[in-house]
């Protein structure tokens, strides 16, 4: 009897002291965890601060460059101390997207040649490939092809620094002259079409709206929220920010700080208006893809916009939204409200958009920092 009762207080025992082990095991494990997930956000927020535009925008991305598994990333210092500081003696050659510079790379002990994508000249050619690759696929394929997700980190460069807009996991395809009508909100916070929210509805001119915020994103090196200098806990959207500055004739102040005034004023300009009638409230005063690559072109002249942000009234509609990560990066997610409307048009399954004379395939590039600014 004592024995049987000693077996079964060993038995207990064991069972009890591999459950608290497990346990423990398991909350050093969560710890560890969330401490990683911790510096990786404090990361992110100090790259937040100090400008950088790519930087912390795509979650798998820098899952790749932490694992080893991706390219190698130099910050911009590294490469500065490299080449002494990009000084004339280091320089190789220059042509049309930037110069390139002998440097070393001291940890590495290697010898490498690198490229420093020219300021101003580059974005214009970045902007003008992005709205050839939304004009192809709105107006000059066999159906309309809303994309629905237009952020930065859906626009890669290929070798020639030429913008291509990928990631078509959300877009929808319509008849042209059927409207491009759908009640199935998508798209990311802060490039979403602010009606598109309120009314559940979304058409051709929500990609222009969010293709409106990634221009004045280029020009302004800014994201989506801006804040307020004079009161840093509060925020305005970026479109709020740039027209306050149009309003007041002083709109190439809103331009990136880091060109230092190094770039073509009449491009600058342009670029900003041009992204301010895209965002602009009233969907109906919005310019067409090609009134708005027309204008890009200096094809057509732009617009007299109001001097203050117009404000637009809408119409509430309950529908399902489906949205991708924030515009601060972040993982995909879906809300869907209580009554679910259907879908309006079919699923759009090509993951490149190619065109005759558009560039609107998927590639990629790694260039500094933020090759899309640079």
């Amino acid at each position: 009897g004592s024995s049987s009762s000693s077996r079964t207080a060993l038995a207990v025992g064991l069972s009890v002291g591999s459950a608290a082990l497990l346990v423990i095991l398991g909350s050093l494990i969560c710890l560890s965890l969330r401490r990683r997930r911790r510096k990786r956000q404090q990361e992110r927020e100090r790259q937040l601060e100090e400008g950088s535009f790519f930087d912390g925008d795509d979650p798998a991305m820098e899952d790749d460059f932490e694992k080893g598994t991706g390219p190698k990333r130099f910050r911009y210092g590294e490469l500065a101390i490299a080449t002494d500081n990009f000084s004339d003696e280091k320089k190789l050659g220059e042509g049309g997207f930037g110069s390139v510079y002998r440097g070393r790379l001291k940890e590495m002990k290697l010898d490498v040649a690198i490229k420093r994508v020219s300021k101003g000249s580059n974005r214009q050619e970045i902007v003008l490939g992005l709205g050839s690759a939304l004009l192809y696929l709105h107006q000059e394929w066999e159906q309309c092809v809303l994309h629905r997700d237009i952020k930065p980190s859906n626009v890669m460069l290929d070798a020639s620094f030429a913008a291509k807009l990928g990631d078509f996991g959300l877009a929808r395809l319509v008849d042209h002259g059927r409207g491009s009508h759908t009640t199935v909100l998508a798209g990311t916070m802060g490039y979403m079409d602010p009606e598109c929210m309120i009314t559940g509805k979304t058409n051709a001119e929500s990609d222009v709206y969010s293709l409106g915020v990634v221009l004045l994103e280029i020009a302004c090196g800014r994201r989506p929220l801006v804040v307020i200098a004079e009161h840093e806990d509060d925020t305005m959207h970026l479109t709020q920010w740039v027209w306050d500055w149009y309003g007041r004739g002083r709109i190439l102040d809103a331009a990136d700080e880091r060109l230092q005034g190094e770039f073509n004023g009449k491009e600058m300009e342009c670029v900003m208006v041009v992204g301010l009638w895209c965002t602009h409230p009233d969907r109906s005063l919005r310019p067409t893809i090609r009134q708005a690559v027309n204008a890009l072109r200096f094809e057509a002249p732009l617009p007299s916009l109001p001097s203050r942000m117009p404000v637009a009234t809408f119409m509430p509609q309950v529908g399902t939204f489906t949205t991708s990560s924030a515009a601060t990066g972040g993982t995909s997610s879906t809300v869907t409200s209580s009554v679910a409307t259907g879908v309006g048009s079919s699923t759009g399954t090509s993951s490149v958009a190619t065109g005759v004379s558009s560039s609107s395939i998927l590639t990629a590039s790694s260039t500094e920092t933020s090759s899309l600014l640079k």
